[in-house]
């Protein structure tokens, strides 16, 4: 093959996509605006791969046959509007691997809940014993994973950021979880924008492919009926008509129920996430005894309502994954235990007035995790009797085992992006994991009172 290919962004996906294509016997260049970590320019300089940092040099970039770019660019930056007024294709990492896979795709899109609903149902296709492979915007990329081979089956979570980059992308299976107000700084502050990106799932979808999608979210039974792909709708409050729904802790499928309390994820959003992630699975003739099985032995990912620790009988919950109110909400809605609340970071347009009444009856007090405070303060002030700020994650920990009473559960779940004091979520999350343990250790050793 003579076609140049360029890759923009030298992340996860960039790199993903530049083996593939050195693999596949494409010319590549690598450009990244950034430091490329020492470890992939070891594996680009091991296959020859050509790249540069710092910058993108705009006339070898815009020699590419074809750009593939990091779902983080935008298609808006000065070089990727150039290389598209100049003709040239520009896609992303899942687009191009898209074009070497023979294997049947099941793709999870949503604001909140797609890690889950992804890692289940990999899960439940992997214990019923399918030849099915991980992807996407959880684990390794596609691209990476297609050099050492095919899969009959692909469950791949992806970003609004990743299908704003298909064109011939098609799964077998789409899951729409939720759309909710999130990353509207990248779609002109329009939630209907940001809409119309989620829904690119469903854009190259024919008749007999299907689309499980979660019947109570406004904006996707307001869209749902506009799609090609044969509709399986799911809810936990209505069942006529419906594939799959839940009622009184049970969730009804097509001919078998199965208890939520006989599973791992507790919660109203995750029953959601458990009705689509089976659904799927039924489609691909997985059986109800291996979702019965698989359903026992799942372990979510960290970080999204991760149970740590108890200390002193009071639960240390890590929901660090909760960027946003929407995600806060379905936490908030998994306890009935009195809670104290650790939120703050950097504030990504929150509408805290959507959660205020929840707040108010759940929780009991209020530890503020950043350096500017200031909305969560003016949104929670007048409701909260306890409120304490710091910049110190023990000291949050510490603080809040202070407020809570026996059977209270301590719940970190941000609503805010991570930058302020941590590297990312995961960095947040580690940390407050680390610091719950050391004072679990510290009040297993402290000597009791006289």
């Amino acid at each position: 093959m003579s076609q140049n290919i360029v890759i923009l962004g030298a992340g996860e996906s960039g790199t993903g996509a530049a083996l593939l294509a050195e693999h596949m016997g494409y010319g590549v260049f690598v450009s990244d605006n950034g430091v490329i970590s020492p470890e992939r320019k070891a594996l680009f300089e091991a296959r020859g791969i050509s790249y540069e940092e710092g910058g993108h040099t705009g006339s070898l970039v815009l020699e590419a046959g074809l750009i593939i770019k990091s779902p983080g660019i935008p298609f808006t930056v000065p070089i990727v509007s150039k290389a598209i007024g100049l003709g040239i294709e520009v896609i992303d990492e899942l687009e191009f691997a898209y074009r070497f896979t023979s294997g049947k795709i099941i793709a999870i899109t949503g604001t909140n809940g797609k890690t889950t609903t992804t890692l289940l149902t990999y899960h439940l296709l992997r214990e019923a014993g399918y030849d099915v492979g991980l992807a996407g915007n959880v684990g390794k990329s596609l691209a990476s994973q297609l050099i050492e081979g095919d899969k009959e089956y692909w469950v791949i979570e992806i970003s609004s950021f990743q299908l704003d980059g298909i064109r011939t992308f098609r799964p077998h299976i789409a899951i729409l979880l939720n759309i909710t107000p999130d990353h509207l700084d990248r779609y002109d502050n329009s939630f209907e924008k940001y809409i119309d990106s989620k829904f690119r799932i469903t854009k190259n979808q024919a008749p007999e492919e299907y689309l499980v999608v979660n019947a109570d979210n406004t904006p996707l039974a307001e869209r749902k009926r506009a799609v090609r792909a044969h509709l399986h709708e799911v809810s936990v409050s209505h069942e006529e008509g419906k594939a799959a729904w839940w009622h009184d802790g049970i969730m009804h499928f097509d001919g078998f129920e199965i208890a939520q309390e006989d599973t791992v994820l507790r919660g109203m959003h995750n029953a959601v996430n458990m009705l689509c992630a089976i659904e799927a699975a039924r489609l691909c003739y997985v059986s109800p005894q291996a979702i019965r099985a698989a359903l026992r032995t799942f372990k979510n990912a960290p970080h999204r309502l991760e149970f740590v620790a108890t200390i002193n009988e009071v639960s240390f919950y890590n929901d660090s994954k909760a960027t946003n109110v929407d995600a806060v909400r379905y936490a908030l809605g998994s306890f009935s235990e009195p809670l104290v609340w650790i939120a703050g970071g950097i504030d990504k347009g929150n509408e805290y007035q959507l959660i205020t009444d929840e707040v108010k009856n759940k929780v009991k007090a209020m530890i503020c995790l950043g350096k500017d405070n200031g909305k969560l303060k003016s949104a929670f002030g007048t409701v909260m009797e306890h409120m304490m700020e710091t910049r110190d994650i023990r000291e949050a920990v510490r603080g809040a085992l202070d407020y809570a009473d026996k059977h209270d559960v301590v719940l970190l779940s941000p609503a805010c992006a991570s930058f302020d004091l941590f590297r990312n979520y995961e960095d947040r999350g580690d940390q407050f994991r680390q610091a719950v343990l050391e004072l679990k250790k510290e009040m297993e050793n402290k000597p009791l009172s006289q």
